[in-house]
């Protein structure tokens, strides 16, 4: 019988996430993003933090759901790509300011969360469901991510020589 989900599993995955969200703490947007010409469909700057709370709590939950099931490797093989993904967008986007270089992180972080929504939801549904808001939100940044750079084509990378 399967449990709700394993707890243990649950905290670490919320640690991995915690990561992943440290490096917007380490990177921040700061006063160069906010000089960037962007869409007019952009969040505004507090949806940022309450989409990815929400979103690192709802993909720890499908996480730990089918951690432990049969046939999770492929499912946990894409979580674990798309934290790895997750953590490497921000300081490539806001670390190098690298706006074509973070589209580069960004395509493979998609396949990556539509690869682990997928997988969730041929081995749990709740699971599957859980990993909907981040579908749709890394949708949204995506879109968001190839606006800013095609409305900013002149923003040089950050210069790391100093």
């Amino acid at each position: 019988m399967m449990l709700f989900m394993d707890i243990f599993i649950f905290a670490i995955l919320m640690v991995a996430c915690g990561a992943a969200g440290a490096t917007g703490a380490v990177f921040q947007p700061g006063p160069w993003y906010q000089s960037l010409a962007k869409p007019a469909w952009t969040p505004p700057n507090w949806v940022f933090p309450v989409a990815w709370t929400t979103i690192y709590l709802c993909i720890s939950f499908a996480g730990a759901r089918v951690a432990g099931m049969d046939g999770s490797g492929t499912a946990m093989a894409f979580w674990t790509m798309q934290a790895a993904l997750s953590t490497l967008w921000t300081p490539v986007f806001f670390g190098l300011r690298r706006l074509k270089g973070a589209l580069l992180v960004m395509g493979p972080l998609l396949i990556a969360v539509l690869g682990c929504t997928v997988s969730m939801f041929q081995l749990d549904t709740l699971a599957g469901i859980a990993f909907l808001p981040f579908m749709a939100w890394i949708t949204v940044a995506a879109a968001l991510n190839a606006s800013v750079a095609r409305l900013n084509p002149d923003v040089a990378p950050r210069d790391m020589s100093d």
